[in-house]
């Protein structure tokens, strides 16, 4: 297994990566219109646009794009950074790929930079983030009208 940043090779695989995930992990908490809604802002050139202000990673096992994240600036902000678009193939999860992902984008400049950072997580996957220690952001504990909790972790 490695991970390496994303090139435009990588954007079809990854947004199939995404729209299954979303189809077959995500759908017990989500509405088949909730899913279409994400499945529209994540089609290979929206992967191609998001990686043009992000730095965006790949996992790869066997030359295949089994897991993926970004981060970068939080609207901007200097001192601020989001994660994005972390996803694994249904078939991996449960085995620490997620876990890998976010330690990379936890040694990553966009997160040495930040004072705070923030992770637009689904439902599906808050309590995976709050095991990483990503908090309630305000210590609002539900879903925003995206329908995804906003966490965030300070760095000091």
């Amino acid at each position: 297994m490695i991970i390496r940043r994303f090139t435009e090779n990588d954007a079809e695989k990854v947004s199939s990566l995404i729209i299954l995930t979303l189809k077959t992990t995500n759908s017990k908490d989500y509405s088949e219109e909730a899913i279409k809604d994400f499945e529209q802002r994540l089609q290979p050139s929206d992967i191609v646009e998001r990686a043009g202000w992000t730095h965006f990673y790949v996992v790869e096992e066997n030359n295949s794009v089994i897991g993926c994240g970004a981060i970068g600036p939080y609207w901007g902000s200097e001192t601020e950074s989001s994660l994005f678009n972390i996803f694994v193939l249904p078939e991996y999860q449960g085995k620490g790929i997620g876990r890998i992902i976010i330690e990379t984008l936890e040694q990553d400049e966009y997160f040495f930079r930040a004072k705070r950072v923030e992770v637009p997580a689904s439902i599906t996957a808050v309590d995976f983030y709050r095991k990483l220690g990503y908090s309630y952001k305000n210590g609002v504990v539900r879903p925003d009208e995206e329908q995804l909790y906003r966490l965030e972790k300070f760095r000091y």
